[in-house]
Protein backbone atom coordinates (compact mmCIF):
# COMPACT_ATOMS: atom_id res chain seq x y z
CA UNK A 1 0.00 0.00 0.00
CA UNK A 2 1.16 3.56 -0.93
CA UNK A 3 -0.77 5.47 1.67
CA UNK A 4 1.96 5.29 4.57
CA UNK A 5 4.03 8.48 3.39
CA UNK A 6 6.92 8.65 6.09
CA UNK A 7 8.19 4.52 5.27
CA UNK A 8 11.77 6.17 6.70
CA UNK A 9 10.72 6.78 10.04
CA UNK A 10 12.50 5.33 12.92
CA UNK A 11 14.07 2.91 10.57
CA UNK A 12 16.79 5.41 9.65
CA UNK A 13 17.95 8.58 11.75
CA UNK A 14 20.37 9.01 9.94
CA UNK A 15 20.78 12.65 8.11
CA UNK A 16 22.48 10.74 5.45
CA UNK A 17 19.45 9.26 3.62
CA UNK A 18 19.34 7.69 0.25
CA UNK A 19 19.49 10.92 -2.35
CA UNK A 20 16.42 10.03 -4.44
CA UNK A 21 14.21 10.39 -1.14
CA UNK A 22 15.49 13.73 -0.36
CA UNK A 23 14.80 17.52 -2.34
CA UNK A 24 17.62 19.96 -2.89
CA UNK A 25 17.85 21.23 0.31
CA UNK A 26 18.31 18.10 2.36
CA UNK A 27 21.00 17.43 0.11
CA UNK A 28 22.53 20.49 0.88
CA UNK A 29 22.68 20.10 4.44
CA UNK A 30 23.64 16.21 4.08
CA UNK A 31 26.65 17.22 2.42
CA UNK A 32 27.65 19.85 5.11
CA UNK A 33 27.70 16.42 7.53
CA UNK A 34 29.62 14.40 5.08
CA UNK A 35 32.09 17.02 3.81
CA UNK A 36 34.72 15.90 6.39
CA UNK A 37 34.99 12.63 5.16
CA UNK A 38 36.57 13.66 2.14
CA UNK A 39 38.74 16.05 3.95
CA UNK A 40 39.57 13.32 5.82
CA UNK A 41 41.04 11.53 3.01
CA UNK A 42 42.89 13.05 1.31
CA UNK A 43 44.68 14.55 4.13
CA UNK A 44 45.41 11.64 6.13
CA UNK A 45 48.92 11.69 6.66
CA UNK A 46 49.15 15.11 7.75
CA UNK A 47 45.91 14.93 10.34
CA UNK A 48 47.86 12.14 11.91
CA UNK A 49 50.27 14.14 13.24
CA UNK A 50 47.83 17.08 14.77
CA UNK A 51 47.58 16.49 18.11
CA UNK A 52 51.24 14.77 18.40
CA UNK A 53 52.84 17.20 20.66
CA UNK A 54 49.41 17.04 23.19
CA UNK A 55 49.13 15.30 26.49
CA UNK A 56 46.26 12.90 26.23
CA UNK A 57 44.59 15.58 29.42
CA UNK A 58 45.01 18.52 26.78
CA UNK A 59 43.21 16.48 23.85
CA UNK A 60 40.13 15.13 26.20
CA UNK A 61 39.47 18.48 27.16
CA UNK A 62 39.96 20.44 23.80
CA UNK A 63 37.67 17.97 22.30
CA UNK A 64 35.62 18.05 25.32
CA UNK A 65 35.54 22.43 25.66
CA UNK A 66 35.26 22.54 21.36
CA UNK A 67 32.08 19.84 21.76
CA UNK A 68 30.12 22.00 24.20
CA UNK A 69 30.82 24.91 22.69
CA UNK A 70 29.88 23.41 19.76
CA UNK A 71 26.21 21.75 20.85
CA UNK A 72 25.27 24.67 22.62
CA UNK A 73 25.89 27.41 19.92
CA UNK A 74 23.81 25.31 17.71
CA UNK A 75 21.16 24.03 20.39
CA UNK A 76 20.70 27.98 20.84
CA UNK A 77 20.19 29.06 17.45
CA UNK A 78 17.72 26.67 17.01
CA UNK A 79 15.76 26.43 20.18
CA UNK A 80 14.61 29.96 19.45
CA UNK A 81 11.16 31.72 17.12
CA UNK A 82 12.89 30.88 13.41
CA UNK A 83 15.68 28.86 14.43
CA UNK A 84 13.76 26.44 11.89
CA UNK A 85 11.58 28.37 10.14
CA UNK A 86 13.38 30.74 8.59
CA UNK A 87 16.74 28.51 8.43
CA UNK A 88 16.19 27.59 4.31
CA UNK A 89 18.47 24.80 4.82
CA UNK A 90 17.00 23.00 7.35
CA UNK A 91 13.06 24.25 7.62
CA UNK A 92 10.80 21.34 7.97
CA UNK A 93 9.00 20.83 4.69
CA UNK A 94 6.11 18.59 3.38
CA UNK A 95 8.22 15.51 2.74
CA UNK A 96 8.82 14.95 -1.09
CA UNK A 97 6.56 11.77 -0.97
CA UNK A 98 3.62 14.16 -0.15
CA UNK A 99 4.45 16.81 -2.33
CA UNK A 100 2.42 16.22 -5.04
CA UNK A 101 -0.64 15.99 -2.27
CA UNK A 102 0.33 19.55 -1.09
CA UNK A 103 0.26 20.94 -4.74
CA UNK A 104 -3.08 19.04 -5.31
CA UNK A 105 -4.56 20.99 -1.97
CA UNK A 106 -3.04 24.10 -3.08
CA UNK A 107 -4.64 24.13 -6.35
CA UNK A 108 -7.86 24.15 -4.71
CA UNK A 109 -7.68 26.90 -2.61
CA UNK A 110 -6.08 25.41 0.77
CA UNK A 111 -2.71 26.97 0.76
CA UNK A 112 -3.78 28.34 4.28
CA UNK A 113 -3.61 25.06 5.99
CA UNK A 114 -0.79 23.83 4.53
CA UNK A 115 1.40 26.88 5.23
CA UNK A 116 -0.08 26.02 8.76
CA UNK A 117 1.15 22.86 8.88
CA UNK A 118 4.55 23.82 7.65
CA UNK A 119 4.84 26.49 10.03
CA UNK A 120 3.64 24.40 13.01
CA UNK A 121 6.12 21.19 12.20
CA UNK A 122 8.94 23.85 12.52
CA UNK A 123 7.41 25.40 16.10
CA UNK A 124 7.67 21.96 17.56
CA UNK A 125 11.05 21.46 16.51
CA UNK A 126 12.36 24.62 17.77
CA UNK A 127 10.82 23.54 20.93
CA UNK A 128 12.38 20.74 21.35
CA UNK A 129 15.76 21.55 20.38
CA UNK A 130 16.55 22.84 23.66
CA UNK A 131 16.31 19.13 25.27
CA UNK A 132 19.60 18.61 23.20
CA UNK A 133 22.18 20.10 24.97
CA UNK A 134 22.35 17.52 28.48
CA UNK A 135 21.58 14.56 26.27
CA UNK A 136 25.06 16.16 24.05
CA UNK A 137 27.16 16.90 27.56
CA UNK A 138 26.63 13.97 28.59
CA UNK A 139 28.35 11.95 25.60
CA UNK A 140 30.90 14.27 25.93
CA UNK A 141 31.99 13.33 29.31
CA UNK A 142 31.90 9.95 28.53
CA UNK A 143 34.45 10.57 25.46
CA UNK A 144 37.37 8.23 25.57
CA UNK A 145 40.86 9.19 24.48
CA UNK A 146 40.50 6.94 21.52
CA UNK A 147 37.48 8.63 20.45
CA UNK A 148 39.02 12.29 21.29
CA UNK A 149 41.93 11.19 18.58
CA UNK A 150 39.98 9.90 15.84
CA UNK A 151 37.89 13.35 16.67
CA UNK A 152 40.65 15.86 16.24
CA UNK A 153 42.38 14.05 13.52
CA UNK A 154 39.39 12.89 11.26
CA UNK A 155 37.72 15.45 8.76
CA UNK A 156 35.74 18.61 9.61
CA UNK A 157 32.56 16.61 10.49
CA UNK A 158 34.36 13.51 12.93
CA UNK A 159 32.91 14.94 16.28
CA UNK A 160 29.56 15.43 14.66
CA UNK A 161 29.64 12.18 13.47
CA UNK A 162 30.55 10.81 17.02
CA UNK A 163 28.02 13.02 18.74
CA UNK A 164 25.52 11.19 16.22
CA UNK A 165 26.35 7.36 17.05
CA UNK A 166 26.80 8.51 20.63
CA UNK A 167 23.23 10.45 21.12
CA UNK A 168 20.46 9.87 18.38
CA UNK A 169 18.62 7.30 20.12
CA UNK A 170 18.46 9.48 23.28
CA UNK A 171 17.65 12.46 21.50
CA UNK A 172 14.82 10.73 19.68
CA UNK A 173 13.32 9.66 23.23
CA UNK A 174 13.98 13.19 24.46
CA UNK A 175 12.61 14.94 21.38
CA UNK A 176 9.54 13.20 20.38
CA UNK A 177 7.27 13.90 23.60
CA UNK A 178 8.43 17.14 23.21
CA UNK A 179 7.26 18.00 20.09
CA UNK A 180 3.89 15.92 20.41
CA UNK A 181 3.23 18.41 22.64
CA UNK A 182 4.35 21.35 20.55
CA UNK A 183 2.51 20.02 17.83
CA UNK A 184 -0.72 19.95 20.09
CA UNK A 185 0.18 23.10 21.51
CA UNK A 186 0.25 25.15 18.08
CA UNK A 187 -2.57 23.24 16.30
CA UNK A 188 -0.18 21.23 14.14
CA UNK A 189 -2.07 18.00 14.72
CA UNK A 190 -5.40 19.80 13.87
CA UNK A 191 -4.22 21.33 10.60
CA UNK A 192 -2.75 17.84 9.68
CA UNK A 193 -5.79 16.53 10.35
CA UNK A 194 -7.46 19.69 8.26
CA UNK A 195 -5.14 18.70 5.33
CA UNK A 196 -5.16 15.71 4.84
CA UNK A 197 -8.77 15.10 5.69
CA UNK A 198 -9.62 17.27 3.06
CA UNK A 199 -7.31 15.56 0.70
CA UNK A 200 -8.81 12.39 1.67
CA UNK A 201 -12.51 13.72 0.50
CA UNK A 202 -11.12 15.15 -2.72
CA UNK A 203 -12.81 12.69 -5.62
CA UNK A 204 -8.93 12.69 -7.53
CA UNK A 205 -7.67 10.66 -4.02
CA UNK A 206 -7.81 7.27 -4.62
CA UNK A 207 -4.97 6.05 -1.58
CA UNK A 208 -6.07 7.97 1.58
CA UNK A 209 -3.21 9.88 3.72
CA UNK A 210 -2.11 7.80 7.43
CA UNK A 211 0.77 9.33 8.78
CA UNK A 212 3.13 9.68 11.68
CA UNK A 213 3.03 13.27 11.93
CA UNK A 214 5.57 13.52 15.18
CA UNK A 215 7.64 10.97 13.95
CA UNK A 216 8.58 12.93 10.66
CA UNK A 217 9.29 16.32 12.70
CA UNK A 218 11.56 14.49 15.06
CA UNK A 219 13.42 12.66 12.27
CA UNK A 220 13.70 16.10 10.22
CA UNK A 221 14.62 17.98 13.52
CA UNK A 222 17.18 15.54 14.21
CA UNK A 223 18.77 15.93 10.75
CA UNK A 224 18.66 20.11 11.52
CA UNK A 225 20.15 19.87 14.93
CA UNK A 226 23.01 17.79 13.06
CA UNK A 227 23.52 20.22 10.20
CA UNK A 228 24.15 23.03 12.49
CA UNK A 229 26.52 20.91 14.61
CA UNK A 230 28.34 20.20 11.71
CA UNK A 231 28.45 23.78 10.77
CA UNK A 232 29.38 24.63 14.70
CA UNK A 233 32.62 21.97 14.11
CA UNK A 234 33.54 23.06 11.02
CA UNK A 235 33.89 26.69 12.18
CA UNK A 236 35.93 25.48 14.84
CA UNK A 237 38.02 23.74 12.92
CA UNK A 238 38.68 26.17 10.31
CA UNK A 239 37.92 29.83 12.08
CA UNK A 240 40.72 30.81 14.96
CA UNK A 241 38.27 33.22 16.06
CA UNK A 242 35.97 30.86 17.08
CA UNK A 243 38.62 29.35 19.28
CA UNK A 244 37.17 31.09 22.27
CA UNK A 245 39.17 29.50 25.49
CA UNK A 246 42.34 29.01 25.57
CA UNK A 247 42.59 24.87 25.46
CA UNK A 248 40.79 25.69 21.81
CA UNK A 249 43.36 27.28 20.65
CA UNK A 250 46.27 25.20 22.20
CA UNK A 251 44.45 21.87 20.23
CA UNK A 252 42.92 23.64 17.20
CA UNK A 253 45.33 26.27 16.94
CA UNK A 254 48.55 24.17 17.52
CA UNK A 255 49.73 26.89 20.07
Amino acid sequence: MKHLLFLFLFTSLSIMMPAQSLKSLVNKSKSIIQEGTKTNKSNSSSNNLIGSNLSNADILDGLREALKVGTQNASGKLNKTNGFFTNQLIKILMPPEAKKIESTLRSFGFNKQCDNLILSMNRAAEDAAGQAVPIFVNAIMHMTINDGLSILRGGNNAATIFLKQATSSALTTAFRPVIENSLNKVGATRYWSDVFTTYNKLPITRNKVNTDLAGYVTERALNGLFTTVAEEEANIRQNPSARVSGILQKVFGGE
